[in-house]
């Protein structure tokens, strides 16, 4: 049977540590709703004990009728001076009142005793008591397990009895984090292999890309047996992000043929990304994979004529599945190919024997070489195409213009 993989979005948490990014309550209950649509499995909403804004966000989101996801609050285990039914922490992720609650733990022992100041043991007392109560107020309690590949290099016996406390008291999953993003791949694969071998609870990933291996380890992790990966839409996330899940969706539904999303969302991809983008307030990176501009856009002549007679020669993926779309870009790097399909878009008739092709393929490379470009003027290059093909009208004549230009005073 086809693993479902649970697709577990902490845009509005994790996304919203990116250097530049602050979300409102409405950006957030917008964002909430448009990855509903597009079909994740859990929503992390933020952390209700932090901030009087995520406080407002549950309160909030409680009203939203969602179709498919369900949302999740997050927080941290008991502090080690509070018994865990009197820690505000946790009464705030009760307050919450969300259907899912996350908490992370420490699993580097290293943390265990430079940040928390405690034993081992009583950490492992922190994670349990922590699960064991969160499980009589949410449907699900997921653990993530902080630190979790750096606190196996150093301690592995150590990380993986935080693991089997989380297990043990119930935990629905047990998620691997790698917090400091430095792990590789190949370490992923073996440190993962080890945990499923040793774990009866569902695994899943959570992966940093500060060594920009995020969305590898998070496959490479899946690939294994993990169950649920955790991400960003566009990688937004604290440092240099985290795993982008609009790379991991696309490639494990178009590359590993893993059910994670409805079939029929997929398309809706791209419009997720830049809808994240936009509320973000930032400048969609154009070379992101599957759902950016230049993700499908061809620029050089020979890449451009092979493609003409079959995409598959340059295009890993048919770009529509992601809701994308081919693009051909005009340049002094441009062939014969490239003017005949940009004519096409335009309407115009324009083939490989017509006298005008050479004409305009010879006018483009001699403007482009004076400081003209056209890869990002299409109106330009239309003109251009149409002067040399006898079709340009001209709708007015320049007599004149004058520019004035005043100010009045300092500053």
């Amino acid at each position: 049977m086809n693993r479902i993989i649970e697709i577990y979005d902490t845009t509005l948490r994790d996304g919203a540590q990116s250097e530049g990014v602050s979300f409102s309550v409405e950006d957030k209950l917008r964002i909430t709703q448009k990855l509903d649509e597009l079909g994740v499995h859990f929503i992390e909403g933020g952390w209700p004990g932090s901030n009087p804004r995520d406080v407002e966000y549950f309160e909030q989101v409680r009203k939203l009728r969602l179709s498919h996801a369900r949302v999740a609050a997050f927080g941290s285990t008991h502090h080690a001076k509070f018994k865990v039914e009197d820690d505000p922490n946790m009464r705030a992720l009760v307050d919450a009142e969300t259907p899912v609650i996350t908490i992370f733990g420490k699993t580097w022992d290293l943390h265990v005793r430079d940040a928390l100041g405690i034993s081992n043991d009583k950490n492992l007392l922190l994670i349990s008591n922590s699960i064991r109560h969160l499980k009589k107020h949410a449907e699900l309690v997921f653990f993530d397990a902080e630190h979790f590949f750096d606190g196996y290099k150093a301690n592995p016996e150590y990380a993986i009895k935080c693991l089997k406390a989380a297990e043990e008291a119930g935990a629905d999953c047990v998620i691997l984090c790698d917090t400091n993003g430095g792990t590789l791949p190949h370490e992923v694969e073996a440190i993962v292999t080890r945990v499923l071998s040793e774990l009866r609870a569902p695994v899943g990933i959570h992966a940093h890309n500060d060594s920009e291996v995020a969305v590898a380890n998070s496959l490479a992790a899946i690939n294994l047996g993990a169950m649920q990966v955790q991400g960003t839409i566009n990688g937004l996330g604290e440092r240099c992000g985290n795993a982008n899940l609009c790379s991991v969706i696309a490639s494990l539904k178009i590359k590993m043929g893993m059910d994670c999303i409805p079939d029929d969302r997929l398309k809706t991809l791209r419009e997720t990304s830049r809808f994240v983008t936009e509320i973000a307030n930032m400048r969609h990176f154009a070379r992101q994979p599957f759902v950016g501009d230049s993700a499908f856009a061809h620029k050089g002549g020979i890449h451009v004529s092979a493609i003409a007679r079959n995409p598959l020669t340059y295009e890993h993926i048919k770009p529509e599945l992601v809701g994308n779309a081919q693009r051909v870009l005009v340049s002094d790097l441009a062939g014969k190919s490239n003017v005949i399909r940009k004519a096409r878009e335009c309407g115009m008739k324009l083939d490989a024997d017509s006298p005008e092709l050479d004409a305009i393929v010879k006018s483009l490379k001699k403007l482009e070489n004076q400081g003209y470009q056209f890869e990002g003027a299409d109106a330009s290059f239309e003109i251009l195409m149409k002067k040399a093909m006898g079709l340009h009208r001209s709708f007015f004549d320049l007599i004149g213009f004058r520019v004035i230009v005043e100010k009045r005073r300092e500053g």
